[in-house]
């Protein structure tokens, strides 16, 4: 017999716990916000402020509920604060090994009208150009079961005041990457980052990290000495070596690949590797990378690195659908900055349930409740969630005891801090 009391209490106490943790920083009543939406979040599993506010069940009218979330959200300005506590929370599962995969993505408005500076971008499901925002995101693979955690968020629009570009948006998402957590780890980047940009501040002198960029056709490189299409030098190269990976769509390919050092034009003093990899499309896939190997495994490190870079898209696709993300109803732009955070945040607590699977009853029981057809999938961020959605549809109460206690917990640090100056 399962015993969803005790599930509750334990899924709520652990609720409770993290978001102690992620507002160490913040006042009573901002602490308090961000608790009560993390919870309606993981409760009801949409961004939708009513219905956040209804897994509240407060011992108030519905509306006075989201009033007061509404008016939370548009002035709530403690970004920096909660986001500084929850990358110390997460700091364990980053390591030298660390993947950082890099995208942008969007969040897609097309029948709104008053939302603050709306913009023009490109719908990455659809090709489309639609109305609504761009977001950059950093996500790095765990160390355990190699899934994405979100360590870098951020909406943005270039209509608004003292927007300059969307390289510097990217720019300050590694800049706050580097700040937090220095020059460990490989960078991973799409097509879009093919800029030499980039290549000059990964390359940069006394300050490099590694990187893998996936290269456009059109790019010229010096190659033995000669300025050539990367493209042509690619043709020149059929696949060395033979390996077999899973694509995005998790089909099974039979992948060869060859690799050469190249140097850029804007950055002729760097030694770069190409790495040409053919078995996932028509034209072979051409990576860049300042990886410099000296055998097929450590080429395949820069291929593998790439590869797993596709888990960002399965994350963005999870972040919109299970909490139908683009359905938000906030209208300012620091509202819907506010709702992302603290979205990126939960599936961070989600993130860490799935690194703990299998090894603690609760995780357990949440994998048994999601009710799977199939066995549990590498991707399991959807099981876990809906075996929360289970247990906690089944609760009668909100969660204002764990509130109180927070807050106790709160005031004790504060009257324990006149002893401390002492």
């Amino acid at each position: 017999m399962i015993n969803y009391t005790k599930l509750i209490y334990q899924l709520k106490r652990k609720l409770s716990s993290f978001s102690k943790k992620i507002t160490k920083k913040l006042s009573k009543p901002k602490s308090k916000f961000v608790f009560q939406v993390l919870y309606g979040l993981l409760e009801n599993q949409t961004v939708l402020l009513s219905e956040i506010s209804r897994a509240l069940k407060e011992d108030i009218t519905l509306k006075k509920t989201i009033d007061r979330l509404s008016r939370n959200f548009k002035n709530f300005d403690e970004q920096q604060k909660i986001m500084d506590d929850y990358i110390n929370t997460i700091k364990p599962i980053i390591n030298e090994d660390t993947i950082f995969c890099c995208d942008k993505s969007d969040i897609i408005k097309p029948h709104s009208k008053k939302l603050e500076a709306l913009d023009r971008v490109r719908d990455g499901s659809t090709g489309k150009t639609e109305d609504g925002y761009d977001t950059f995101e950093i996500a790095a693979l765990t160390t355990e079961h190699e899934m994405p955690v979100s360590i870098y968020s951020h909406v943005y629009s270039t209509l608004e005041k003292g927007f300059k570009s969307q390289n510097m948006e990217t720019i300050a998402g590694l800049e706050f990457v580097k700040e937090h957590f220095g020059n460990i780890g490989i960078y991973a980047l799409d097509r879009w980052y093919d800029n030499n940009l980039f290549f000059k501040y990964f390359t940069k002198k006394g300050d490099e990290c590694d990187f893998v960029i996936r290269a456009k056709k059109t790019r010229d490189v010096i190659y033995k000495g000669e300025k050539m299409n990367i493209f042509d030098v690619a043709n020149l190269y059929k696949g060395k070596y033979v390996t077999h990976f899973k694509d995005k769509y998790d089909n099974h390919k039979k992948v060869k690949f060859s690799y050469t050092n190249i140097k850029l034009p804007a950055i002729p003093d760097k030694e770069l590797t190409l790495v040409i990899v053919r078995g996932f499309g028509k034209s072979p896939m051409i990576l860049i990378s300042n990886l410099k190997p000296k055998s097929k495994r450590l080429t395949r490190v820069i291929l593998k690195t790439y590869i797993k870079r596709w888990k960002i898209e399965e994350y963005f696709r999870f972040k919109k659908q299970q909490f139908n993300l683009e359905n938000i109803r906030v209208r300012s732009l620091n509202s819907i900055r506010t709702m992302d955070l603290i979205l990126t945040i939960l599936i961070g607590f989600i993130a860490i349930f799935s690194e703990k699977r299998k090894t603690t009853k609760l995780s357990l029981w949440i994998s048994k409740l999601s009710k799977r057809i199939y066995e549990i999938p590498k991707f399991d961020y959807y099981a876990i969630t809906d075996g929360i959605f289970t247990i906690l549809k089944k609760t009668r109460k909100g969660i204002q005891s764990f509130i109180d206690k927070n807050l106790k917990f709160k005031a004790s640090q504060q009257l324990n801090l006149p002893n401390l100056l002492l």
